[in-house]
């Protein structure tokens, strides 16, 4: 599967933007899809997931209630939309192909991987 991402800039403490991850090759509507992101100088953590129907989501706690996950298989796309953007919200975002059709949580579960957008956000 190849995954192309964009919607990245730089937004200020309080603001919101959305990623959109376009993908190709294997029936999108097979996978589930997800979303990590890396700041500088440290791992690259989970940030949301959604199962292949769009009917499951899952949340980093440290993002719940403040981003949302959303596909659109249609179009082959998954989105994520980020309000009350935070400083710690700055790094490369990444999205990426599930093995299954599971909103999994964990790195290992996911086969293929976005080039990755940058976020900013600055206080």
């Amino acid at each position: 599967v190849q995954l192309q991402a964009c919607g990245g800039g730089s937004v200020q403490t309080g603001g919101c933007l959305r990623l959109s991850c376009a993908a190709s090759g294997r029936t999108f509507s097979n996978y589930g899809m997800g979303w990590f992101r890396q700041a500088l100088g440290k791992a690259r953590e989970f940030v949301a997931a959604i199962n292949s129907s769009g009917g499951t989501t899952y949340y980093a706690v440290s993002v719940k209630g403040r981003f949302t996950i959303s596909r659109d298989n249609a179009n082959k796309t998954v989105y994520l939309q980020m309000n009350s953007l935070k400083p710690e919200d700055t790094a490369v975002y990444y999205c990426a192909a599930g093995r299954t059709g599971w909103a999994a949580s964990t790195l290992r579960e996911y086969g293929g991987w976005g080039q990755g957008t940058l976020l900013t956000v600055s206080s």
